[in-house]
Order: structure tokens, then sequence, then C-alpha cells
């Protein structure tokens, strides 16, 4: 058995505007690492975090990683316990999917030290629980895609279904963290309870042109729906510089441009011969409200959370 696995989980894009907690998409420009040791003694243990993050808690219980794999180890009866070793890539509170990424990665990493690994399914639905340990509701958004890759669209909580959804290759995602901090909870909490049936219609045509334009890489088509007129318009006033960010965007050739997550981090998509502009133009105008930004151009390429190739060797000689 093996005694120790490392694995990668890729940062994401929540939502993707038009898909509130049922859309999302990997970033593999950023992402978390988490190593599992197995332990004599029972029980998770995190034993460090490093990284761009470190006040996160040691609590196993407490924490996204640590909770993801009690579920899994439970789930499994699994004897002695396991160590983890959390590095953190992606900034909290930067609607990028931080606490997904280290559940993830997490569960992928320990899954590899049990006698009988599980799916794909069982370890999403363990690493939903200990994303519930970051915003304090379930919801998979940003779990699928991290672990799936790609874009993905997921149906239901108890039973989830998962079906990755093709985009086109021209395709680029510009994203802009601006630095300052939304927590999840907060974001949340702005949000109304009621939509109006005329945003209801709205909002549905959107998500459903939206996935219609990816399926047949229509770019006309995903321009005329990506935008988001339920939640955007809510939490837009947590990011100052959002709204000229966005126009700018638009201005310099982005098909559609919105909030990743809960934000901060703004994303856009956009071809690929304007992905620098549009890049250029979102970071102006960040800088015109005194907020210094990272930013990142990538693909959306369909690779989600996986093992360390020292790791993935070891499971190569095990088989």
């Amino acid at each position: 058995m093996i005694e120790s696995a490392k694995a990668f989980a890729p940062a994401s894009v929540a939502n993707v505007a038009v898909g509130f907690d049922i859309l999302g998409h990997a970033v593999q420009s950023l992402g978390d690492c988490v190593t599992a040791r197995r332990s004599p003694q029972p029980g998770v243990r995190i034993q460090s975090i490093a990284g761009v993050t470190t006040d996160l808690p040691l609590d196993a219980a407490n924490n996204t990683a640590g909770r993801a794999v009690l579920a899994l180890w439970e789930l499994n009866r699994a004897e002695g316990g396991v160590e983890l070793h959390i590095e953190k890539g992606i900034p909290m509170s930067s609607g990028l999917g931080g606490s997904a990424a280290s559940a993830v990665a997490a569960v992928v990493a320990a899954n590899e030290l049990l006698a009988c690994p599980a799916d794909k399914l069982t370890l999403l639905r363990c690493a939903m629980l200990g994303e519930q340990a970051a915003s304090g509701s379930m919801h998979l958004d940003n779990i699928a895609p991290s672990l799936f890759g790609g874009l993905v669209l997921t149906v239901g909580i108890d039973n989830p279904r998962i079906k990755q959804i093709p985009v086109p290759r021209s395709i680029r995602c510009v994203f802009v963290h601006p630095h300052l901090r939304v927590a999840t909870s907060d974001a949340r909490a702005l949000l109304r309870k009621t939509v109006s049936l005329s945003d209801f219609v709205w909002q549905s045509a959107n998500l459903a042109g939206f996935i219609c334009g990816c399926y047949t890489n229509d770019l006309e088509m995903i321009r005329d729906s990506l935008f988001d007129v339920v939640i955007e318009p809510q939490r837009q006033q947590l990011i100052p510089g959002f709204t000229v960010a966005r126009a700018s965007a638009l201005a310099n050739g982005a098909l559609g441009c919105s909030i990743s997550g809960a934000g901060p981090t703004v994303f856009a998509w956009c071809d690929a011969r304007h992905a620098q502009q549009v890049r250029s133009a979102m970071v102006e105008a960040f800088g015109q409200h005194g907020l210094p930004c990272d930013d990142w151009v990538t693909s959306i390429e369909a690779k989600g959370a996986r093992l360390s190739v020292q790791a993935a060797s070891k499971v190569r000689a095990r088989e």
C-alpha cells in the first residue's frame, strides 16, 4: 500500500455568470496541493499549511481539506489515520475556489492511501462536505470543475449528475484578481430570496443560449447570452471598479465579463486574439480605483485534479 501521495487541484470560476451554483470551469494557472501520509494514529490531522495563505484552522473538522478527508476515511472505515500537508496556491476569499481546491486535492491524495480507492462521484460528495466547512452551504460549482476539469454543469446535490460541456478551442478566460477580500458568506447574505418572473425567464434564456453556443461553437450566441441579470447586480457593490472593468472588457472584445464566484475576482471570456487587450483594459480599470491586481489568461482545458508525477509513478508501479 502507498504510504503517501500528493495531488494538485486547480482553481475554478464558479457560476460562469449565468449558472448560479450549477456551472463552473477549471482554471489551470493556479491551484492547491495537498500531500497525504499514512499514520498509525487514527483520525485525520493537519500537520502544516504553507503558501499564499496560512491562517487557516489546523483542526481537521473545521478545515475544508480535513473535513473532506474525514468524510472519506469514515465512509471507507479505513484503518489507521492520515496526516495532511497543505500548500495553498489560491488566495482565500478571492472567488477562485480556494476552499474547494483544498478539499479536492486532499481527497484525491488521501484516496490513494485506501486499499480500495473510491470513484470520482464519492470523492465529489466528500469534497462537498469539506467545502461546506468554509461556505456554510453545499454547492458544487467549484468542487466539480476542480475535480473533473473543463466547463462543468452539475444537477442535484444528494444525487449529483455531472456533465462536462465542450468549450470552443479559440476561447480564453481572462481573470483579474483585485487585491481585496470578499467572504463567500457575506456575498451570499446580500442575495434576495426571490427573483422576478421576467428576470427568471431572461436568465433561463441566457443559460440555455450559453450552453448551446458552447456545444455549437457559436461565439456570437455566447456573446449574446453570457450576461447575469440576477446575481451580478446584487454583488457588484462589493467590488470597487467592477462596472468600469466590465465595460472596458466588453469594449475591447470580450464575449462576456462577470464576477467569479462570490468575487472579488472578475473573469472575461474572449477569443484568443483579444485576450491581451482585454486583460490590460481590466487591470487599468481597477488601477483607476486604486486597486492593484493579479491577472492571468488561460485556456479552459478538460483537466481536473491529478496526482503529482511521483505519486502517479507509484500508482503505475502498483498496478
